[in-house]
C-alpha cells in the first residue's frame, strides 16, 4: 500500500518483489517515485499489507 506521492498514488496497491523490500522505486512519467517501508500495515480486501510512504522523486535526464 503506497501513501503520499503523486495524486494518483495514495492508496495504490503494488506488488513487491522480493517480499520484505524496504525501498521501492516506481517509474512514473519522466522519473521515479521513491517509497520507504514504514513498519505499519493496513488491512484491505487483499489482506494485511505493508505501508510504504513516499519520500522522494528523481527525474530522468532529457
Amino acid at each position: 500500500m503506497l501513501e503520499g506521492g503523486p495524486d494518483e498514488f495514495p492508496g495504490l496497491i503494488v506488488a513487491i518483489d522480493p517480499p520484505g523490500t524496504t525501498e521501492l522505486k516506481i517509474p512514473y512519467l519522466a522519473g521515479y517515485e521513491h517509497f520507504r517501508a514504514t513498519g505499519r500495515t493496513k488491512t484491505t480486501a487483499e489482506g494485511t499489507l505493508p505501508v510504504y510512504e513516499w519520500w522522494e522523486r528523481t527525474e530522468l535526464p532529457g
